[in-house]
């Protein structure tokens, strides 16, 4: 994909570098969506995510962003490449991606009636291979779950797959009391840092499309 933006100055537009998404994540696709922005790849890292020993979950976040960028980064040259991870957190513990009925429901059982944070890594390496990066925090205070609604909730099945074990974009929604913070950053990827980002490694989400 050829992109082209304006300079301002009535001189021959530039050409803006490909976008590369080190992500497979349909809920990423959308949001970027959502601000204009449509990856020329997709380009999945496939790293090791699994944490360090004693490593806190805004570590984690962050040091798996950076970890995908340079994978992807390695073999897209003259690209912009965009990776993010999100990590739930409660106090001190990181939260798995629940791969399983059983891990869903461990997580809403420890997420019920209490506030845990979200944390989103960002990283974007521009096409001289430059990186920057941002660490975004969400606090989200949760209802107290009872048993018939973590079972209803599990039986919808949106929760598989998810970090923390819930889509706070889905039914999960009903879960939430409150939240400070981005919200799409517990979707999955903040918007407005990402807009940052690409803006400073010459993709104008405003301009882009």
């Amino acid at each position: 994909m050829v992109r082209v933006q304006a300079d301002g100055t009535g001189q021959t537009p530039r050409q803006l570098p490909p976008l590369v998404l080190a992500s497979s994540s349909p809920r990423r696709r959308e949001l970027l969506a959502q601000i204009g922005v449509t990856p020329a790849g997709i380009d999945p890292a496939d790293i090791d995510e699994s944490p360090l020993v004693d490593e806190l979950p805004a570590h984690h976040a962050l040091r798996l962003a950076k970890a995908k960028a340079a994978v992807v980064a390695a073999r897209s040259a003259g690209a912009v490449v965009l990776a993010a991870d999100t990590v739930v957190g409660c106090g001190r513990r990181i939260l798995p991606k629940a791969e399983s009925a059983d891990d869903v429901r461990r997580c809403l059982d420890l997420l019920s009636g209490r506030r845990h944070r979200v944390y989103g890594g960002l990283c974007v390496i521009d096409a001289t291979g430059r990186a920057r990066t941002r660490l975004v925090q969400t606090a989200v205070l949760f209802k107290k779950l009872g048993r018939a609604e973590i079972d209803a909730y599990i039986a919808c099945g949106e929760g598989v797959g998810k970090a923390g074990g819930y889509a706070i974009q889905g039914r999960a929604a009903l879960f939430a009391r409150g939240l400070v913070g981005s919200h799409s950053n517990v979707v999955g990827l903040s918007l407005f840092e990402t807009a940052a980002l690409l803006r400073a490694a010459g993709i104008d989400p405003l301009s882009a499309a």
